[in-house]
């Protein structure tokens, strides 16, 4: 009897122990992904540390290596949603724009001009989908921003270490952009946008009470360095967004006040808003020459009209999944030799989404995020804890940094893996808030 009861806790013992080493291991895949997503630190180290336009040739590098490490995350995200497939099946159920999205990217293999290239980066649009499915059914949403946070102290480290002590990798090699800080990424804008969205996880969970003392310390000296490296990026439209971010912070509070303090706070705010932006437009070119930008927005602005113009032609189902920008046979061959430059796609979000899946894709996504924008002020009207106001933080830093830049539907990208993880994540959390009655959250 003895021996079996020591047999017994002993077991008991090693199942506790294999239990703390699979999460750990799960957290630290977790982690490790995360940075991968955020698109460093291997393009850089394979590119060998290419100058701006270098990668735009795409026989320089060879990123096998880096696409079949995300084959084998796709693998293993598969295989953890697959344990919570009952989660995963509520959450896709609630939220079908996301599913509807990856299908339409899916067929679109049908209709693209490179059907091939298409199939399969489409396959890797779902992919890195899956693996924001996953963190939103996997972890609440506190966890899902502490190992954010860890995954930005990593990405600050090494892009530390990169720019001071190899200044080849870790700092722009030439050119206009000579000097400018970009870490462990490819470009500096890179870097920046990277940045902000690590300003915005390390500022929600610094502010968080419940936060234990000495990771607060971690989380505003992160907030601090992040903030340091997106001014040592000299990206302009990175401070714009961090700028304009943090400003409408005290405004989303107010988002969480009773009515009769909420109301007249939001219509001052309007008001206030519109005045600026008048005198901004009265003043734009002051301003952007202030910052060292044209009203061109350094030539995107002037490639504008002739992307719109290939919309024109394929207005409804667009070119199909990255079927639009590519070597020189590809349509966009037309918007090269028209703008005098061959950027690597629209610099703007909302054009490319149409260009690739066409009036259709644009469609469902406005849907899926008029969606998950509806969730989240809900969810800050019926959940007054801190985090809550990541979600709204970071639709707004999403809808931002597209307006200048690309990341809407990008496959192997951090950004759009947080949306589909945010999307998700609200979802999951409907049950509870929906629960209350509508005419008692009116009444608070």
């Amino acid at each position: 009897m003895f021996e079996i009861y020591v047999d017994a806790e002993v077991q008991s013992r090693f199942d506790r122990l294999m239990k703390k080493i699979i999460a750990i291991a799960e957290r630290g895949f977790t982690i490790l992904s995360l940075i991968f997503y955020s698109s460093g630190p291997l393009p850089l180290i394979l590119s060998g540390g290419a100058g701006q336009g270098d990668e735009l040739n795409p026989v320089s590098t060879d990123y096998s290596i880096l696409q079949s490490m995300f084959f084998v995350s796709y693998l293993i995200v598969a295989l953890l949603v697959v344990f919570q497939w009952k989660k995963a099946l509520y959450a896709l159920k609630k939220n079908w724009t996301i599913s509807l999205l990856m299908v339409v990217a899916l067929a679109s293999a049908i209709w693209t001009f490179i059907p091939g290239q298409t199939l399969v980066r489409s396959i890797a649009l779902v992919g890195t989908s899956l693996f924001g499915l996953y963190l939103a059914i996997r972890y609440p949403l506190q966890e899902q921003l502490r190992l954010l946070g860890w995954s930005f102290v990593v990405i600050i480290i090494m892009s530390f270490l990169f720019a001071i002590a190899i200044p080849t990798f870790g700092m722009m090699p030439g050119g206009v952009h000579a000097g400018a800080w970009r870490g462990i990424y490819v470009h500096k804008n890179v870097m920046g946008k990277v940045m902000v969205v690590g300003a915005i996880v390390f500022w929600v969970l610094a502010t968080n009470p419940k936060e234990k003392s000495w990771l607060t310390w971690i989380d505003w000296i992160g907030f601090g360095l992040s903030f340091g490296l997106v001014l040592l990026s000299k990206s302009s439209s990175s401070m714009i967004n961090f700028i304009t971010i943090f400003a409408l912070v005290p405004i989303y509070h107010a988002l969480s006040w009773r009515y009769y303090l909420m109301v007249p706070t939001l219509i001052t705010t309007i008001a206030v808003g519109g005045g600026l932006s008048l005198w901004f437009s009265a003043n734009a070119a002051t301003l952007l020459d202030g910052i060292g930008k044209d009203a061109t927005l350094t030539g995107r602005a002037d490639m504008w009209p002739y992307i719109i113009e290939m919309i024109e032609k394929h207005p409804w189902l667009g070119y199909g999944y990255n079927g639009f920008w590519g070597d020189a046979d590809a349509p966009a061959a037309y918007v090269w030799s028209a703008a005098k430059w061959m950027p690597p796609n629209s610099h703007n979000g909302f054009l490319d989404l149409w260009l690739e899946l066409g009036l259709l894709g644009v469609i469902i996504f406005a849907i899926g995020f008029g969606q998950t924008l509806l969730r989240t002020l809900v969810w800050i009207r019926t959940n007054k804890a801190r985090e809550s106001l990541w979600f709204l933080l970071y639709l707004t830093n999403l809808g931002l940094s597209n307006l200048s830049e690309s990341s809407l539907l990008n496959r192997n990208d951090l950004f759009w893996l947080l949306y589909v993880s945010a999307s998700f994540s609200l979802v999951m959390t409907a049950t509870k808030t929906t629960k209350m009655p509508i005419h008692s959250e009116i009444l608070n």
